[in-house]
């Protein structure tokens, strides 16, 4: 699958914190900023890697590529910073390369932290009608304005695509939106899309690989995710062999902006059953 041969983008990379490397990877569309979730608090502790992925965000990219280049660029921001091992984080997309990663330098990821993301990717999402689409521009424009704002939650929010994306129609997760998500949104090239889109198409499924990577891993899903369902997260996990799962009732695919309070002290309880991946031994 890898190509030593491509050349390398030099990423937009927002490094915060010290101590042990977090490598954290977002989600399509998204960006380094929209892990803010995770990185703010990881922080604190260790030293978080949030990139920009090549044609998102400010890692602007001519012409098209695929999903092989994000890796030969992560390889090479590891190399730039000097990390010889991390810990990975990945939401969604982002899951999925930390798997490639996992696979491809098995000798520098230490663990795995996958969200909402399957090896096997499967959605169930409905539809898209024309009033989707129509609720989705008011309540993202309205909520970028006035993040978290109650009533244009409950007039708009509800009917609009973000309730196949979060069950939880908190102020929270709305502040999240409008501070990550829709930035990132209006900042992904269509080259990106174009490359996940190509991926997902040809029947992108790792599995039978998963057995290769034996560091720890935890896999969290939300239960009425319908972008990648659960099932197929749960499937990815049992492919795992040092995995341990967890799935959060009454939340979709941006579970950590609806519950972060859990979804943090649920990692925190991890790494503190796994010190070895976060550990700077050889």
């Amino acid at each position: 699958m890898y190509h030593p041969s491509r050349k390398a983008v030099n990423l937009n990379v927002q490094v915060q914190g010290e101590g042990f490397p977090i490598l954290c990877l977002h989600g399509h569309p998204g960006s380094g900023s929209s892990l803010s979730v995770f990185t703010d608090r990881l922080s604190k502790r260790f030293q978080t890697i949030a990139p920009d992925l090549r044609g998102y965000g400010k890692s602007r990219f001519k012409g098209d590529f695929d999903m092989r280049d994000h890796l030969t660029d992560l390889e090479a921001l590891l190399d730039r910073l000097g990390i010889e091992k991390c810990l990975v984080l990945g939401w969604s997309l982002g899951g999925i390369l930390a798997m490639e990663l996992a696979l491809m330098l098995p000798q520098r990821v230490t663990g795995l932290i996958l969200i909402a993301t399957a090896a096997k990717p499967r959605g169930n999402h409905p539809p898209i009608s024309l009033p989707d689409n129509l609720y989705t521009g008011i309540a993202a424009l309205l909520n970028y304005v006035k993040p978290g704002w109650r009533w244009n939650i409950e007039t708009f929010g509800k009917r609009s695509l973000f309730r196949y994306l979060i069950q939880q129609h908190t102020p929270t997760a709305y502040r999240y939106i409008a501070s990550s998500a829709v930035p990132a949104y209006l900042q992904t090239s269509s080259a990106a899309t174009r490359a996940l889109f190509t991926a997902i198409q040809s029947g992108y499924n790792r599995l039978t690989d998963l057995e290769q990577i034996f560091c720890p891993s935890l896999v969290l899903a939300g239960t009425e995710d319908r972008h990648i369902t659960v099932n197929s997260s749960l499937e990815t996990a049992q492919h795992l062999i040092n995995c341990q799962w967890q799935s959060y009732p009454n939340t979709a695919h941006l579970f950590p902006w609806e519950i972060p309070d859990q979804v943090l002290s649920d990692i925190d309880f991890w790494l503190q059953q796994h010190p070895q991946v976060i550990a700077n031994s050889h």
